[in-house]
């Protein structure tokens, strides 16, 4: 008898060290989570490849555990 290979999904979710393009990856309605932010202009900033979660909440003075909060709220749905 075979032995059955189960395969885990890796469950993601939004980390300080993420970028910003990665979470507009990881969930198609993060935009509108950055737009509640205040943040409308993540989708064509030049620094979304670069610029981390992390380093966006600290520049714009968000509370970061919030702002991820808000984020994750969109994998639990």
């Amino acid at each position: 008898m075979a032995a059955a290979f189960y395969r885990i999904r890796s469950v993601r979710k939004f980390e300080p060290s993420m970028t910003v393009r990665d979470a507009l990856e990881l969930h198609p309605k993060a935009r509108w989570v950055f737009a509640a932010w205040q943040l409308g202009g993540c989708n064509q900033c030049a620094m979304v490849d670069e610029e981390t979660l992390a380093e966006v909440a600290e520049g714009y003075r968000l509370p970061l555990a919030r702002l991820l909060g808000d984020l994750n709220a969109l994998l639990e749905t």
